[in-house]
């Protein structure tokens, strides 16, 4: 894990982490709906979105580490097969999730709507926080299981 904050790995994993979460703000609108929070701030659940943009953050980080990882393993010639797929699965899942599920569109929302489907975040329990939960999972999972298999 040393060498991924090494050059030149700490500059891939930087701008890995940076170009996710841009896409990320972009694909899930928050960026149309920052200016709604300065507008709104006196209604705001600030907890629950902290929360959010921690496990946010946590995903891009946990993205980016499990990518530059995966690339040194490959160069290494190590076979990292299970871990790619939980990489994958915890990028895709962090996109589909966005900034703040409450209060952004996600992907999963937008696809269901084009079949005619009415689905949100905020009709779960915890306001989609529990999927930024489970992604985090995924990808913890992921970047273990290419620790420990390739030593």
């Amino acid at each position: 894990m040393k060498r991924i904050f090494k050059r030149p790995y700490i500059y891939w994993f930087l701008g890995i982490f940076l170009l996710y979460l841009i896409l990320n703000i972009f694909i899930s609108g928050f960026n149309d709906t920052i200016p709604l929070i300065i507008v709104y701030a006196s209604t705001i659940n600030w907890v629950k979105l902290g929360i959010s943009l921690v496990l946010t953050l946590a995903i891009g980080f946990l993205v980016a580490l499990n990518a530059v990882y995966i690339h040194i393993l490959y160069k290494e010639r190590k076979a990292c097969k299970e871990g790619k797929v939980f990489a994958g699965a915890g990028t895709v899942g962090g996109l589909i999730v966005g900034v703040c599920p409450l209060c952004v569109t996600g992907l999963v929302p937008l696809v269901l709507g084009f079949l005619g489907i009415g689905f949100s975040f905020a009709s779960l329990p915890f306001q989609g926080i529990e999927i930024q939960i489970l992604v985090v999972m995924v990808l913890l999972a992921g970047f273990w299981i290419l620790k420990n298999k390739n030593i």
